[in-house]
């Protein structure tokens, strides 16, 4: 009985964990998303995560599956254009989490 407990047990972790990164993804993928719009309506991207719902483009920053939290996302700002003196935005977004996917690939470089 313990056995089949432990087999139960090991399925229903790596369950949660699946799901978990299933969220992770299309959480990216919606956010990403959000971003390009922005900076395809105003031409700049936006200066914190919180424009986005400012403005119409999330609900709401979603949670990171991974650390709970709507704080932890890391954001990628762009560059600075010489001929443009427009301030930088975020240009792209990663997991906070430092924990490792099934597949062997950190979540943070997703």
């Amino acid at each position: 009985m313990t056995v089949l407990a432990s087999i139960a047990l090991s399925g229903y972790r790596i369950a949660i964990t699946r799901s978990r990164e299933a969220v992770l993804k299309e959480d990216l993928f919606r956010i990403r998303d959000a971003i390009d719009q922005y900076y395809s309506d105003r031409e700049e991207y936006p200066k914190q995560l919180y424009d986005l719902v400012s403005y119409g483009y999330l609900r709401a920053v979603p949670l990171d599956p991974f650390t709970e939290s709507t704080e932890s996302w890391r954001t990628v700002l762009s560059e600075m254009d010489a001929t443009d003196f427009r301030s930088s935005g975020i240009y792209d977004i990663m997991s906070g989490s430092t924990g490792t996917a099934i597949d062997g690939s950190a979540y943070a470089d997703w």
